[in-house]
């Protein structure tokens, strides 16, 4: 599998994931015009990621802002390692978050509370 790599713009959030060691990071802030276009792609290479190898995931998130859209395929992306971790993979999340920023923690400790994988916040 090739690496994942897309830039951030003002509206969408960067992404960067590395087959090699699992690490898949996003990070800015995430209202992209069309949100389901912007993150099929990363759904569509995380899948097949799930299926092809069988190297622990880490999923690193420094998300400063999310609008209904992008909750929404963050809620899909959550799905697929959730079922991932219940059939015995090794995942992580790692949410970042700056102190300032309650909105963030929120939304964090929102998606935490309905997943059982390991789920850590930090603040910045």
């Amino acid at each position: 599998m090739e690496l994942l790599s897309r830039v951030a713009s003002i509206s969408s959030p960067a992404v960067y994931f590395d087959p090699d060691n699992g690490q898949l990071t996003m990070s800015g802030e995430s209202y992209p015009e069309n949100t389901f276009e912007f993150y099929a792609p990363i759904i569509s290479w995380l899948k097949t990621f799930i299926a092809e190898k069988d190297l622990a995931i880490t999923l690193n998130l420094e998300l400063a802002y999310l609008n209904t859209g992008s909750v929404k395929c963050l809620m899909d992306i959550f799905d697929l390692l959730e079922d991932a971790f219940q059939k015995g993979r090794k995942i992580s999340v790692i949410w970042r978050y700056h102190q300032k920023n309650s909105r963030a923690l929120e939304t964090a400790e929102e998606f935490s509370e309905d997943l059982t994988l390991p789920f850590q916040i930090e603040a910045l």
